[in-house]
């Protein structure tokens, strides 16, 4: 069955009207874009950000009357439905088109990231079964991808390690999958958390080298790597913390830094580290370098 789309270009403050108005004239859906290429990079915790212009669109079944619905909308919102767009959707096999477009990719020499519904290219790599879900990272998001060449190129073997910001788990299954004895994985976001074990379990990770829970219950624990793909203001401002959790000698690896922020991060942490070149990937930087002796 064909669906119909409805679209508005909106102010912020219009968002909650029109979301109503279209949810009552019959929208199975609504969904948000930005309409102006604002990036929001570091929202609060628990905050849901919105972008100051928005793309607003409705979906509606084939036989919807989305003259009637230009008229609500006119009547609510004056001007804003003279401009709407509407297009045709043809029906498709949407599961499918989603699962097509999330294929296996490869992170340096060895490590794989490959959706669980498919069979790995190399069989005798290090493969993570990991599925794009509620958590942040499966690989394709350029952070991610800095992080985990960094680690295929130094595979932490009988080490301790801490992810700081779990997401997804992704860090921290590769981790133990490349040697490590013990992983510690840490995320403010309960979601993160269960998606975390949840891909544990999938990768055939022992409960006994897995820790998972949230960063104020790590105590004074530390570790010989530290990974923390989390954004620049809060890396900046965790520098004396994350120096404290790593062992003289252990190393630290930073992601979620914008290009222009990477100065301001690696002076942060140069005190206690003798920082590496960064490493970028698109318009994102990784910081990665080794604890000074006490």
């Amino acid at each position: 069955m064909p669906w119909q789309e409805l679209t508005l270009r909106l102010a912020r403050e219009q968002l909650e009207t029109a979301e109503s108005l279209l949810l009552a004239a019959g929208a199975v859906s609504v969904t948000y874009r930005d309409a102006e290429d604002q990036p929001v990079l570091e929202p609060a915790p628990g905050e849901t950000p919105l972008w100051d212009q928005v793309l607003v669109s409705g979906l509606f079944e084939a036989d919807a009357d989305l003259a009637t619905v230009r008229a609500l909308i006119a009547a609510q919102l004056p001007g804003m439905a003279a401009d709407a767009t509407t297009r045709r959707i043809e029906d498709q096999d949407w599961e499918r088109a989603w699962m097509d477009d999330f294929r296996p990719m490869r992170f340096g020499e060895r490590l794989w990231i490959c959706p669980s519904w498919g069979e790995p290219p190399e069989p005798d790599a290090v493969n993570i079964l990991i599925d794009p879900g509620l958590a942040f990272g499966s690989g394709t998001h350029p952070t991610t991808a800095l992080c985990l060449e960094w680690l295929d190129a130094h595979p932490p073997t009988g080490r301790d390690v801490i992810d700081y910001g779990s997401g997804s788990g992704i860090l921290a299954v590769a981790a133990l999958r490349l040697g490590a004895a013990r992983v510690t994985a840490v995320d403010i976001d309960p979601q993160a958390l269960i998606a975390t074990r949840d891909n544990a379990a999938k990768n055939g990770v022992d409960d006994d080298r897995l820790c998972v829970d949230y960063p104020e219950r790590l105590g004074d624990a530390t570790a010989d790597l530290v990974i923390a793909n989390i954004l620049a203001g809060p890396l900046a401002e965790l520098a004396p913390t994350m120096a404290d959790r790593v062992r003289p000698g252990g190393a630290i690896v930073l992601s979620g830094i914008l290009r222009e922020q990477a100065e301001t991060v690696r002076g942060a942490y140069t005190p206690w580290f003798d920082m590496d070149p960064p490493a970028f990937r698109e318009d994102w930087t990784r910081l990665s370098g080794r604890r000074r002796a006490e």
